[in-house]
């Protein structure tokens, strides 16, 4: 096994959502953590609150909130999901991921630490991180920051037996004795006889160093992703512009890429909610063409809607809920190395409909009328698209047009084939020693379809009314593609194929 250990120092601070600077976290009148500006006048932790308010007189303090880090690592864990699915929280201000299964999948721990890094910078996370065979040793390492890898146990032990005895936090009094025989280094700790030392520590110290050095096993209590998806950011400030809020939005849908990776699920529906300082919130719809779990799909149809709307008053909140979810499917990676994908029908299609409005994209649905011009109907997307994934021009039209080349004629038994391109109003053709023209003279190339319909609505306002036609496919000199009727009145054109 292989784990991460991701360290975050300044989580009691960075878990805050409104502060400035210079600030500082405090727990019973003693600092705990500040900020980097704090940190220069001279203020470190464990000092009191009256020195530290000496040393920075403008200082703004913060009570430590343990339930704001809890929910802070937590929603970290839930991003984390996406590299993998074994991830745990036991040790304080730590997320320990175990990444020696997912090493093929991404291509090498170089590249999962790479990009483990960039989402915590953009999460605007303080990191200190390490990786090393045991999840205890990974967790002291990062803890001082060593930032390496140490893929052998080896390695591992003699990057450990040069750490300060102070690293595992243990209680005072035990680290207060370690001082007082002189120890300060826990190597120095693994030199000594394992019970004198147990009687002199206790055996959880001695255990700890066992487990770090991998000399015990240390199975850790797996982080279980939440059953439902919905988490809340309270921003820094208020935002008066909604186009603002896109960072904001990021974070969250990071944490819900994550999520549905963990769970292994498809989101197909969202809601982001925006609260304000004065008024009811607004709750903002996100539709997705197909079920997606990728995060860079949400934040760009999370844009576009964005720049659609005007905010009535100052948002000072988000939450984020997932309220449609699918299973995700199992699939196959490419034998061969594929082509990039591009955006895709579907994800052009949803951001079409957040840029230009609900009722602004349509489709083409079925009427049950075998009149063409009412055989359609237009209507809202429907994403589910298996009826509109085939086109009318399918494999009957494919093979009527190869057998007309064959023969110059359609055969008699096909079926009968409709054009995607209909004329708004057919088009009047001249006629010429008996047949029609359209950039010359057409050639049929098939026998007369008849239609008579529509007499339930002749003579009503607007209604087609009764038809009686009779169909042809035909082809002028140019090779164009015709679909041609005859009525009493003559010859018409009413469609194109493509």
């Amino acid at each position: 096994m292989l784990w991460l250990a991701l360290h975050f120092p300044l989580l009691p601070l960075e878990a805050l959502p409104l502060r400035q600077s210079p600030s500082a976290v405090v727990a019973r009148g003693r600092v705990q953590v500040g900020d980097a500006e704090a940190v220069a006048a001279g203020v470190c932790a464990g000092q009191k609150l009256s020195t530290a308010l000496g040393l920075q007189p403008g200082l703004a303090v913060f009570e430590r909130c343990a339930a704001r880090e809890k929910q802070a690592l937590e929603n970290l864990a839930c991003w984390a999901g996406r590299f993998t699915p074994t991830i745990s929280l036991v040790l304080l201000d730590t997320l320990l991921l175990e990444i020696g299964g997912c090493l093929r999948l991404f291509g090498g721990a170089e590249a999962i630490i790479t990009a483990v890094l960039a989402g915590c910078v953009e999460h605007s996370y303080s990191t200190r991180w390490a990786v090393a065979p045991t999840p205890l040793g990974a967790g002291w390492l990062a803890r001082v920051g060593a930032g390496e890898t140490y893929p052998e146990l080896a390695s591992m032990q003699s990057a450990l037996a040069a750490l300060p005895c102070a690293i595992p936090g243990w209680p005072d009094e035990v680290t207060n004795r370690l001082e007082s025989f002189g120890l300060r280094q826990l190597g120095d700790l693994r030199k000594l006889p394992g019970a004198g030392l147990r009687r002199r520590i206790g055996n959880g110290p001695v255990d700890d160093l066992l487990r770090a050095w991998g000399d015990l096993p240390d199975p850790q209590k797996s982080f279980v992703f939440p059953e439902s998806f919905a988490i809340d950011i309270e921003l820094p400030s208020r935002v008066e512009h909604a186009e603002a809020l896109v960072f904001a939005g990021q974070r969250l849908f990071a944490a819900l890429a994550g999520w549905l990776h963990g769970r292994q699920l498809l989101v197909r529906r969202c809601s982001l909610q925006l609260t304000h300082d004065d008024g009811p919130p607004t709750a903002l719809a996100l539709n997705f063409a197909e079920p997606a779990a990728d995060e860079g799909r949400f934040v760009r149809l999370l844009r576009e809607h964005l720049s659609r709307l005007h905010l009535t008053a100052p948002v000072e909140a988000l939450r984020l809920q997932a309220d449609e979810l699918v299973d995700k499917p199992g699939a196959s990676a490419h034998l061969f190395e594929q082509a990039t994908a591009g955006e895709g029908t579907l994800a052009c299609l949803e951001r079409l409909r957040a840029r230009l409005g609900e009722g602004a994209v349509l489709a083409l649905g079925e009427m049950d009328d075998y009149r063409p011009e009412c055989a359609t109907r237009a209507q809202e997307v429907d994403f589910n698209f298996g009826r509109f994934s085939r086109s009318t021009l399918g494999p009957a039209v494919v093979s009527m047009v190869v057998e007309a080349e064959k023969t110059g004629k359609v055969a008699a038994d096909s079926n009968p084939s409709r054009p995607l391109w209909l004329l708004p109003i057919p088009q009047a053709l001249p006629e010429r020693a008996g047949s029609p023209q359209w950039h010359g003279p057409l050639k049929l190339l098939s026998r007369a379809e008849r239609l008579e319909s529509g007499w339930w609505d002749e003579g009503e306002g607007g209604a087609t009314g009764d038809v009686r036609r009779d169909y042809f496919v035909a082809r002028n000199p140019l090779g164009q593609w015709a679909w041609v009727f005859r009525n009493a009145d003559g010859w018409f054109l009413h469609g194109l194929f493509a």
